[in-house]
């Protein structure tokens, strides 16, 4: 996997990377420190980048694509727990920090490109750099805060409602994400999502 200087593309990486909603934090200087720990990893659609119940983990930064965090049983039965598109990263920092295995996998919707590094290394990178470990932190506990309103959400809110919330909140996602895949998110059949869509309901 090619480091961010020996990739044919680094220029266009570089300004992506620039546009992270953590990385934007980071200076000249600390990027240099940073960068040459980072590789870039193109992925096809339905690649796990991290699996379910592992202790191994690494730090992601979206730079093409969309990714899922899912939750699976021993039936194999999932659910989605988020969407994340360019300029967010994923991570599993909070299970890293309780010494737990991770609680959910890390999936490619899409094909994607990434750039990633051993969570450890950038744990160690943000120790050093307290601005950058507050505005990944708040970015962390925004994203649990967003994933427990959702869950709520499935609960209080009929099959339109959810549906028009999260063309409210993600409206660059919608026509993006597979049907599929947007319908198991709402926890509605691919069939219902449609049949709203055809009745003029969202």
């Amino acid at each position: 996997m090619p480091t961010v200087d020996s990739h044919p593309e680094k220029n266009v990486i570089r300004v992506q990377l620039r546009q992270n909603i953590i990385l934007k934090e980071v200076t000249d200087s600390e990027w240099t420190e940073l960068e040459p720990h980072l590789v870039i990893v193109d992925c096809p659609k339905g690649d796990f980048l991290l699996h379910q119940g592992v202790h191994e983990m690494e730090q992601y930064f979206i730079l093409d694509g969309i990714l899922k965090r899912v939750v699976s049983n021993q039936q194999a039965k999932e659910m989605i727990l988020r969407f994340a598109d360019e300029r967010c990263m994923e991570t599993s920092y909070a299970a890293w920090r309780l010494k737990t295995p991770t609680p959910y996998s890390i999936i490619c919707v899409t094909k994607a490109r990434v750039a990633k590094l051993p969570l450890q290394q950038w744990i160690a990178f943000m120790e050093r750099h307290e601005h950058v470990k507050q505005a990944f932190e708040h970015d962390v506990m925004h994203v649990m805060s967003e994933i427990m309103a959702h869950t709520i959400t499935l609960h209080l809110l009929d099959a339109p409602g959810r549906v028009q919330r999260f063309v409210r909140k993600h409206p660059e996602l919608f026509d993006r994400i597979p049907k599929k895949e947007l319908a198991s998110y709402l926890n509605l059949s691919p069939e219902t999502l449609s049949r709203l869509k055809h009745q003029g309901k969202i």
